[in-house]
């Protein structure tokens, strides 16, 4: 399984971006995917997940209300619109897949695919 994620850049506080992370993979539909994001001399972080039990979706509390995730399975991508962004949302943000796909697990390390990372910035 390959993840590549794009749609990075730089914004102005206020403004959006979607971030979107290709998956390589026969069974995309099962995959449960999630985004993570760190930032400099941080530690990698939760921003959200879909689960496909069901079709949940979960955030970290920082982005409720302002980032969503959604998925193609047609086109074996998932997405996160960023919306109202905050310097404080500036970071490399990674995508991850867990092929069980059942639990929305909040700990990078239980992760074994990753996305190479996409940059944002978000200036004042």
């Amino acid at each position: 399984v390959q993840l590549q994620a794009s749609g990075g850049g730089w914004v102005q506080a206020g403004g959006f971006l979607r971030l979107s992370c290709a998956v390589s993979g026969r069974s995309f539909s099962s995959y449960g995917m999630y985004w993570f994001r760190q930032a400099p001399g941080k530690e990698r972080e939760f921003v959200g997940c879909f689960i496909r039990s069901g079709s949940t979706t979960d955030y970290a509390d920082s982005v409720k209300g302002r980032f969503t995730i959604s998925r193609d399975n047609a086109k074996n991508t998932v997405y996160l619109q960023m919306n109202n962004l905050k310097p404080e949302d500036t970071a490399v943000y990674y995508c991850a897949a867990d092929l069980a796909g059942s639990r929305c697990n909040r700990v990078p390390s239980n992760y074994e695919y990753w996305g190479q990372g996409t940059q944002v910035t978000v200036s004042t």
